[in-house]
């Protein structure tokens, strides 16, 4: 299990794997929730993960294949891009400091 404290998160990745629209509407959503925490939010395809991501959110889907592209860094499925519970789970960590762990 790889795990990170929400308040060491500075990059965090939305992957998706083909299209982008949505994961650009989701990165975008988010860099306006954590613009306060010091939290870069970007997105980029599945196989592309930058090696200095602290936290990558990808559809369940392609959870297996973003571990394969970031190994040791803690990654989160979602199964719909609008008011899935990791988004709050996410935010609620980097507010507080809480642990996410995949």
């Amino acid at each position: 299990m790889t795990q990170i404290s929400g308040s060491a998160v500075k990059k965090l990745i939305v992957a998706c794997d083909a299209g982008m629209g949505s994961s650009v509407m989701l990165t975008s959503q988010l860099a306006k929730k954590l613009s306060g925490y010091g939290v870069e939010v970007s997105h980029t395809a599945v196989d592309r993960i930058p090696g200095d991501a602290d936290l990558v959110l990808c559809q369940q889907s392609l959870v297996s294949r973003a571990r394969r592209a970031a190994p040791g860094t803690v990654v989160l499925g979602f199964q719909m891009f609008l008011g899935d519970p990791v988004f709050t789970k996410v935010e609620n960590a980097i507010k507080s400091g809480g642990t996410l762990a995949d």
